[in-house]
């Protein structure tokens, strides 16, 4: 039987798993509806583009509803703080993605130019909104929620939305954005060909220097910006109770790098993220678009384990009561509700890969004008 503190441990290793998938797996989906009104010149074009993702979108869905999931049942004092801060945030990016499914489904029912065309645009919403707003609510992590616990632990946001949307947190944003774009258009350059192929890497390429010129300028910012990290200088027990008051918390200068200058490894995340990005991009000018394509996703990997690197053990921490950060040591459900999640996700995780898999290789190769035609009225 595993101990309280493993389990606190293994779950913050399976949340970041899962955000890690979210972002590949939807992440490329999002990123075609982000390129869908600039690499298709043309009805036809749009649908081999819409085509390409269209059969996998939705099963990908099942990765963004896992996370979340997992974040209410295993880090619910997270989940609480984090929906009462980010609320309008959320509901932009709940907003955002109703334009999905509906696009998805009715875009191609009416043959008409302005209908097919709004849609076009409703897609570029959907895929476009949710990795700029996810980007810039990890920014605002970074630099401290304001938030505070009373002796009940019911927390109060004082902070309002448009606090979010302050310098920092908007070029995480971007970092955000153009990875999620860049994967996408390695996706698209792997299952398309001819011209459409050709825009799709381009994008990509340029979406990946973007990328990595604004990861690095984010960490610069970090480092030398004047942004305070937090340390946690009490004694914590990590197999205790779930009780963040317990412990003192102090920001420091250093804090976001303690954990890189104990742990000289962990820079492998930073270097992966920036090289994964670079690399993925000349790989796609080259044409071997599926290695790109996995390159791209390892980028994606770095650049989402530098930031849970930085913070660990933080979660959510408050910039108005420090001592009242989220951890993952003092804001985790009981050891049961851990243990029997840890059971059904070493059931029902590999069965999602399985079926992922499966789909992917039933419906790989190109998608071509010459297969839009000759199913006019059964693909998208």
């Amino acid at each position: 039987m595993l101990d309280y503190s493993t389990l606190k441990l293994i779950w913050w290793l399976l949340v970041g798993v899962l955000l890690v998938g979210f972002a590949i797996m939807d992440g490329h989906d999002m990123g075609v509806g982000t390129l869908l009104p600039f690499v298709g010149k043309g009805d036809e074009e749009r649908r081999v583009v819409i085509n390409t993702v269209g059969p996998h979108w939705d099963g990908n869905q099942v990765w963004f509803i896992t996370g979340g999931g997992a974040i209410f049942a295993a880090w619910p004092l997270v989940y609480a703080t984090a929906f009462s801060g980010f609320y309008w945030a959320m509901l932009a990016v709940l907003w955002a993605l109703f334009f999905r499914p509906v696009g998805f489904d009715y875009r191609s029912k009416i043959h008409d130019a302005r209908w097919r065309s709004t849609w076009d645009w409703g897609l570029f919403i959907g895929g476009a909104v949710p990795p700029l707003i996810f980007g810039v609510a990890f920014g605002n992590l970074l630099q401290g929620v304001p938030f505070s616990f009373d002796d009940y632990l019911v927390s109060t946001y004082t902070g309002s939305f448009w606090q979010l949307l302050n310098p920092f947190a908007l070029l995480a944003g971007v970092v955000s954005s153009a990875m999620i774009t860049m994967h996408g258009g390695m996706y698209l350059a792997h299952r398309t060909e001819g011209d459409i192929q050709r825009r799709a890497a381009r994008a990509a390429v340029g979406a990946a220097l973007v990328m990595v010129v604004a990861f690095v300028a984010a960490g610069l910012w970090l480092r030398f910006g004047g942004i305070e990290g937090f340390v946690i200088t009490s004694a914590i027990d990590p197999g205790g109770l779930a009780d963040p008051l317990a412990k003192t918390v102090v920001r420091s200068a250093n804090g976001w790098w303690a954990n890189y200058d104990q742990q000289p490894l962990l820079w492998i995340l930073p270097a992966l993220g920036v090289g994964g990005a670079l690399l993925a991009g000349i790989l796609v000018t080259w044409r071997w678009t599926l290695t790109a394509f996995v390159v791209s996703a390892l980028a994606i990997t770095g650049v989402i384990g530098t930031a849970g690197a930085a913070m660990f053990p933080f979660i959510m921490p408050s910039s108005t009561m420090p001592n009242a950060s989220l951890t993952v040591w003092d804001s985790v459900s009981s050891p049961m509700t851990l243990g029997l999640m840890l059971g059904a996700t070493i059931v029902f995780m590999p069965l999602i890969v399985l079926y992922t898999s499966w789909a992917y290789r039933v419906m790989r190769g190109k998608v071509t004008l010459a297969h839009i035609r000759a199913n006019e009225h059964n693909a998208y």
